[in-house]
């Protein structure tokens, strides 16, 4: 079956940076608009950015924005979440998602719009 695998977490200071990948398997991944999503303790799971299929349209979350960014390579069948400028209210474990939309130029910020999700990688920020 579809998978996705997120790697890159890990512990940081305040002010700090931190990519993360996750790498897709088992499906066409040019066919699919990808996100990235964060769940904190306690809180519920929030939208963080999203992409298109080509990587030619994006959107974050106002609390992350000009701090993120989110890429994708589709020869690597994987999508990125670089992480700048980090604040200990970044400390989540951080969720990649894949929604099938081929050739359009859609992004998607809702959880329920999302097909297949990864098992999450932990980021912490300490201040």
């Amino acid at each position: 079956q579809v998978q996705l695998v997120e790697s890159g977490g890990g512990l940081v200071q305040a002010g700090g940076s931190l990519r993360l990948s996750c790498a897709a398997s088992r499906l066409t991944f040019s066919r699919y608009a990808m996100g990235w999503f964060r769940q904190a303790p306690g809180k519920e799971r929030e939208f963080v950015a999203a992409i298109n299929w080509s990587g030619g349209s994006t959107y974050y979350a106002d609390s992350v924005k000009g701090r993120f960014t989110i890429s994708r390579d589709n020869a690597k069948n994987t999508v990125y979440l670089q992480m700048n400028s980090l604040k200990p209210e970044d400390t989540a474990v951080y969720y990649c998602a894949a929604k099938f939309s081929p050739l359009s130029s859609r992004y998607y910020t809702g959880g329920h719009d999302y097909d297949y999700w990864g098992q999450g990688t932990q980021a912490t920020v300490s201040s």
